[in-house]
């Protein structure tokens, strides 16, 4: 919500006024996105993020409420993965378990 009467991306928003982001548009803006409508991995792989380019989960008090949990169902699923299957190498070649981003 709009505190003081302000100016955004050339509209003038009066005070009180509820303010949504619009992460679907900003997710597929071909301004930002080479092919925003086609998933390439590419685009994800050895970048740092950048701000607010990408928000699988939303933003502000808006976001989605689940994302603690998603982010915290995602290691408990790994390791019940890991913990439940037995596990091995497809071959003799020496996995790289250095720690990375991402």
């Amino acid at each position: 919500m709009a505190s003081n009467d302000c100016t955004i991306g050339g509209f003038n928003v009066p005070r009180d006024t509820i303010l949504l982001v619009n992460a679907w548009a900003i997710h597929r803006d071909p301004q930002v996105w080479n092919d925003p409508t086609s998933f390439k991995i590419e685009t994800f792989q050895g970048v740092e993020a950048e701000g607010h380019k990408l928000m699988p989960f939303g933003m502000g008090r808006r976001s989605c409420p689940g994302a603690g949990l998603a982010q915290h169902v995602v290691g408990l699923g790994l390791a019940s993965l890991i913990q439940c299957f037995e596990w091995e190498r497809v071959s003799e070649k020496a996995i790289d378990l250095t720690e990375g981003k991402g």
